[in-house]
């Protein structure tokens, strides 16, 4: 016989263990954007330690595969870091042949930054098990709830 999913984020195995209480009204809310966020990208995360690469690294490839040609400025202004925050895991990936950095044509204090074909790979597969996991948790719904789930997040995503 299957066990019962729990029916709140505190009947969680990890989060009872602890006792971990609801103090605020949204903590529960809280506790699982945290524990959703690890459940989309613990396969990811994982493929990616094993590419000496880190979820900083992926994001960067995620932008850079969906936004051939971005700036670097245009990148810090998308994730909301400083150039400084953004040099060291962008020039891992350029030493590493993942992302190419190339002089924009027509502003050539400005670089343009591509994936390599290495780079794409690993920026596909990366991305292929954080899309497999949405899926899976998508099936587990109707519509309505999608849809419900899609404002939230539009919402929360309106602040930053």
């Amino acid at each position: 016989m299957e066990a019962a999913k729990p029916r709140n984020i505190f009947e969680l195995r990890q989060i009872a263990q602890t006792g971990l209480k609801e103090v605020l009204p949204d903590d529960g809310a809280l506790l699982l954007m945290h524990f959703a966020f690890r459940g989309l990208t613990a396969k990811a995360d994982v493929f990616l330690a094993d590419h000496g690469l880190s979820r900083v690294h992926h994001r960067l490839l995620y932008a850079i595969a969906r936004a051939e040609g971005l700036s670097v400025g245009q990148l810090t202004a998308l994730l909301g870091v400083s150039k400084q925050a953004l040099h060291r895991p962008l020039k891992h990936l350029q030493d590493e042949g993942l992302v190419v950095a190339d002089r924009s044509p027509l502003e050539h204090r400005s670089k343009l930054l591509r994936l390599t074909r290495q780079g794409a790979r690993i920026e596909r597969q990366a991305s292929d098990c954080e899309a497999a996991a949405m899926e899976h948790a998508l099936q587990a719904v109707g519509e309505a709830e999608r849809q419900a789930w899609h404002t939230v997040m539009l919402e929360l995503a309106r602040l930053a």
